[in-house]
């Protein structure tokens, strides 16, 4: 894993050396609480990711108008939408994240290696509802302090996705003040995917927190057997992002509970 997540860490590193994240003019948040939405629903809540790579696929869709992608996404129900802000291996930006957020009015993740403040002031302007930390990166000291993070983020209005995907980094990001925590499903070690991940963990805690399962969620199958395991919410991109009827295929999964 720690070749991966240095890479990753050095790509974010580079970016911000890159001022990829200076923004001149700010948009607000969408100001809808995801927490409320992902305990209103009464289907499947799903938050729907937009991102043309990856370092585990590399090239999933021609890149194409981002803003057409999020609205065919919202049309199929989504209650959220992620998107790439890191350039490398990812073809994300902030740029990217803007033109979907000036078009749509859902809770919006700002999805990226988080390092920095600068990431986070960032994720303000950009008028992110969200932005995501890395429980890894924090327990093996590629980047110190993620309380420090958390509470710089809280301070300017954003709320915060914690994402783990061994038990021991879930029990610590359950510790945290992070909003949210999501349940990679991907082993970043060999990129590889378990659902069974999502099991694994939940049914060892019982949990406060609203918990997201991410990472390898192709199917409606796939989404009843997470809620079984307790999930409340999915974070899908891959497979809705690879699909020729992005809307048909997002409702799909939406139904699927």
């Amino acid at each position: 894993m720690g070749n991966i997540l240095e890479k990753l860490v050095a790509n974010s590193r580079k970016a911000i050396d890159d001022d990829v994240y200076e923004i001149n003019n700010p948009l607000p948040n969408s100001g809808i609480d995801l927490k409320e939405s992902i305990i209103k629903s009464k289907h499947a809540a799903l938050i729907t990711e937009i991102k043309f790579s990856s370092p585990a696929l590399g090239n999933i869709r021609k890149i194409s108008d981002p803003v057409d992608i999020a609205r065919k996404m919202v049309d199929g129900g989504a209650c959220a939408l992620s998107v790439l802000t890191q350039p490398f291996l990812f073809d994300g930006s902030p740029e990217l994240f803007m033109k979907v957020r000036k078009a749509v009015k859902v809770p919006m993740l700002m999805k990226d290696i988080t390092i920095d403040k600068i990431q986070i002031e960032s994720a303000e302007r950009i008028g992110a509802d969200y932005f995501l930390l890395i429980q890894s990166l924090f327990d093996k000291k590629l980047v110190p302090d993620m309380e420090e993070l958390i509470e710089f983020g809280h301070k300017n209005g954003l709320k915060v996705l914690v994402e783990a995907h061994t038990v021991k980094e879930f029990e610590n990001a359950c510790n945290t003040n992070a909003d949210i925590i999501g349940i990679n499903n991907r082993n970043l070690d060999t990129l590889k995917i378990d659902l069974n991940t999502t099991r694994n963990i939940l049914e060892k805690y019982n949990h406060s927190k609203i918990i997201i399962s991410e990472s390898g969620i192709e199917t409606e199958e796939d989404i009843r057997f997470l809620h079984k395991c307790d999930a409340d919410a999915y974070l899908v991109g891959s497979s809705i992002m690879k699909t020729d009827n992005i809307q048909q295929t997002v409702q799909k999964l939406v139904n699927a509970i």
